[in-house]
């Protein structure tokens, strides 16, 4: 079963996403943080990170993408950015830290879930 971390800080955000990838074979693990998700992922093996940019606390979406994609054990780790930030310029922010695709609030459930079985495919393909 492949396991995907939703970390947004909105219970309702992460709870649409969730209910959205409930039609997969999914584990899902939540944070709402970026320093949570970055412990997580340190601590789990995970095949997918669905990350928001903005919450509050020391580390954003953005830096914590940047951090898990500079450390050996967690950057290969797909990560889709979830995020109200529609413009193009932080769309290039997003992909230049590492994330693997970008999608704006709000969002179709029906492309999340392509996008998830595409990545999660081309992973299983790498391993």
């Amino acid at each position: 079963m492949k396991k995907i971390l939703i970390v947004d800080d909105q219970p309702e955000v992460r709870e649409l996403v969730e209910v959205t990838l409930k039609t997969g074979d999914y584990q899902i693990l939540k944070a709402k943080s970026g320093e949570d998700a970055v412990e997580i992922a340190k601590a789990e093996k995970l095949d997918l990170i669905i990350m928001d940019i903005m919450m509050p606390g020391g580390i954003d979406g953005l830096e914590a993408t940047r951090i898990l994609k500079n450390e050996p054990e967690t950057r290969d780790i797909p990560v889709i950015m979830l995020t109200a930030k529609g413009q193009e310029s932080d769309r290039e922010k997003g992909l230049e830290v590492g994330a693997d695709d970008y999608f704006t609030k709000p969002f179709s459930p029906l492309e999340l879930i392509k996008k998830v079985e595409e990545i999660l495919g081309q992973a299983k393909l790498k391993t």
